[in-house]
């Protein structure tokens, strides 16, 4: 258009920046926006908010924002376009701020669905369900419930949040579903161990009309692996094909993740070596999980050092690695790959539980004295483990990376993150609710363990989510059938 000397007009600069933010090319995107300012056309609304979507889209946060703030008008597209941004940034409390002075500036009807839509994710992301239960009775005054992508959005929240009843009976009333409903809905049960009706799930999809992408399957090799279900993990793997989906790494990790946790170690790594495409970094981490549950720490070894290959600096890896030998008795080697990882300089990611109520986060970290209640956790934690001992509770230290003795192994775990948050959940949730924790890495053997004797020993729910999956512990008993 332009080689023919046709100018830009307000109508295909839009379509033009649209193009450029499906790209995601940072260098294109900044020459669209010099080529706007060269029209009479760039102060306007519906330029200005394509450009604003364009450089959101595109990672460039900053570029995104000091164009939306030197707009003289917005409108919800301008609005949608940043907090997206922001979102899909990680920047959670920005976009919340940015979602508030919208509700406020805009006009009614005020934000759309897409709107919603991101800030429910948000919401998710940081698990803040009552500030995403707030904004779902918002979308329920305005109508906007209705719509696919805000229902989408929920399902996801009050998964997230532990609560994937509600999440159930919200899918059920939706009177529109898309794709994306249906792999939320999917992916909620996988998550929550509810694994056949994951599979039920799908084949109404598919008699509803709806043709699986490759998030679907993404999401039944997940319920399969959470399960040990290999035969039917290898079934839908297989089944991608007939729907002439490509597998990607994400497909090839979940496969590996499917056989090395079923014990299945040799069968994972032939299945590596016979790859079309180069083992990613979840391949080779998805490895050496399996490998720390069945104690293979020789083919753990193994896998770091491809993994390492691949000039990784996660410090999940080399942790991984290091449980693998302490699991296998091998503390020599355990400490030698620690050191290792602070040769390289990579930092262990601090493992932190947290738990939401009356409307604030408490967080903590392992062996946590900053609470201003922990006198009262600690109390508490100790009178109910006084009972699950009596209950037959027996700490389990194998995987404490340090050789040290019984009762110093006992006094490095009986304060775990978790057990903090749950304390604290003994104290202030009140009885007949269950207790909800999150957790940003995967529960040890031994707080497993003794979460469940603290469920049978106080007749409290405790629902769990690690960075794995979710945990439903009620009267001793856990969800994932401990298999996890």
């Amino acid at each position: 258009m332009l080689l023919f000397a046709i100018p830009p007009s307000d109508r295909s600069l839009p379509s033009a920046a649209k193009a450029a933010a499906a790209l995601s090319s940072p260098s294109l995107a900044r020459s669209l926006h010099a080529l706007a300012l060269k029209t009479p056309f760039a102060e306007g609304v519906f330029v200005g908010s394509s450009l604003v979507d364009m450089y959101a889209k595109s990672a460039l946060l900053a570029e995104a924002r000091r164009l939306f703030d030197l707009m003289p008008h917005r409108n919800v597209v301008s609005w949608s376009a940043i907090i997206y941004g922001y979102a899909e940034a990680g920047l959670d409390p920005d976009a919340l701020r940015l979602f508030k002075m919208a509700l406020a500036e805009l006009e009614p009807p005020g934000v759309n669905d897409f709107t919603y839509s991101c800030i429910i994710r948000v919401c998710s992301t940081a698990t803040l369900l009552e500030l995403g239960s707030s904004i779902h009775a918002h979308c329920f005054k305005t109508s906007f419930d209705s719509s696919p992508f805000v229902g989408s959005s929920l399902i996801s929240l009050y998964s997230k949040c532990g609560i994937v009843e509600e999440a159930y009976e919200l899918f059920d009333q939706m009177p529109d579903r898309n794709l994306g409903a249906w792999n939320a809905i999917l992916i909620a049960s996988a998550q929550h161990g509810h694994i056949h009706v994951a599979f039920h799930r799908f084949q109404e999809m598919k008699a509803a009309g709806f043709s699986p992408n490759f998030i679907t399957f993404l999401c039944l090799l997940t319920a399969c692996s959470h399960a040990g279900l290999v035969d039917e993990g290898k079934r839908y793997f297989a089944l991608m094909s007939e729907y002439g989906i490509e597998p990607g790494a994400q497909h090839y990790a979940a496969m590996v993740d499917l056989l090395s946790r079923a014990g299945r170690i040799t069968e994972a790594v032939a299945f590596i070596e016979e790859m079309p495409i180069d083992p990613t970094e979840s391949v080779w981490s998805a490895l050496i999980t399996g490998c720390r549950i069945h104690k293979d720490a020789d083919t753990a070894a193994y896998a770091a050092t491809k993994l390492f290959e691949t000039g990784s600096s996660s410090s999940g890896a080399h942790m991984l690695l290091s449980n693998a030998y302490a699991a296998a008795g091998r503390y020599a080697d355990a400490a030698q790959a620690r050191k290792a990882m602070r040769d390289r300089g990579v930092r262990k990611e601090t493992g932190l539980s947290w738990l939401e109520t009356a409307g604030k986060v408490h967080t903590f970290v392992s062996g946590d004295r900053g609470h201003p209640r922990s006198d009262e956790i600690y109390a508490v934690l100790e009178e109910v483990g006084e009972r699950m001992e009596k209950a037959g509770y027996v700490p389990d230290t194998s995987q404490v990376l340090r050789d040290v003795g019984g009762e110093e192994k006992r006094a490095a775990i009986w304060y775990h993150s978790e057990r903090l948050a749950i304390g604290l959940g003994l104290l202030v949730v009140p009885e007949g609710q269950p207790i909800r924790v999150m957790k940003n890495l995967r529960v040890c053997v031994d707080c497993h363990t003794a979460i469940k004797y603290l469920s049978k020993c106080t007749g409290r729910a405790i629902v769990l989510r690690d960075n794995n999956r979710f945990h439903r512990f009620e009267d001793g008993a856990c969800s994932c059938g401990d298999y996890w």
